[in-house]
């Protein structure tokens, strides 16, 4: 009994330190496993970095985010206030896993890339708004939670930033062709 206990332990401890690597959060570090307690370690003091062009607003962002394992207030504070929503001037925080879903995305996509942005953060008003004139908008939006963006990656065909972004599943990845662009969010996997 106490064998198969350990097992599932075991278990369980594996599948959480891959969903932690896999989720930009790799904090876990499988006992007996140097190598990849090495690896997680090497990952969270590697800096994180992410360049925006805002389209709305024409602001341009370029910055570290994530550097020695801790996130960076300002640069944190300075993303925000770069995808707030920009019809109300609300600033919402943005969920740091949204931040690491894109610079692995960008890696994925081969090394630095500038983010195109059509849509961060959106208040209840604005959502509502958007949702009443468009059948694209959900009503309950991730959007409004600070938990979803919609991008387009500068010099990247958007259908192969979707394509990569579903590879990844990490996240709700929508591609709307007409207005060519690409929503990513950090909610359940699920695509359209």
């Amino acid at each position: 009994m106490k064998k198969e206990s350990t097992k599932m332990n075991s278990i369980s401890s594996r599948r959480l330190f891959l969903k932690g690597l896999a989720s930009g959060a790799a904090t876990v570090a499988m006992a007996g496993s140097p190598g990849i307690a090495l690896a997680s370690k090497a990952w969270l003091q590697t800096p994180r970095k992410l360049a925006f062009h805002n389209l709305h607003t024409e602001e341009k962002l370029s910055l570290t985010y994530f550097d020695q394992g801790q996130y960076l207030p300002h640069a944190v504070q300075e993303i925000n206030y770069l995808l707030r929503d920009f019809r109300s001037g609300d600033v919402h925080p943005m969920d740091p896993e949204l931040f690491n879903l894109l610079n692995d995305l960008q890696a994925v996509l081969g090394g630095n890339k500038l983010f195109q942005v059509i849509s961060g953060y959106r208040s209840p008003s604005t959502n509502r708004m958007l949702h009443n004139t468009s059948s694209g908008v959900a009503k309950k939006s991730m959007h409004m939670q600070g938990k979803a963006i919609d991008i387009r990656v500068a010099g990247v065909d958007s259908k192969l930033v979707q394509q990569a972004a579903i590879k990844m599943a990490r996240g709700g990845v929508g591609y709307y062709h007409k207005s060519d662009f690409v929503h990513i969010d950090t909610g359940n996997v699920r695509y359209w």
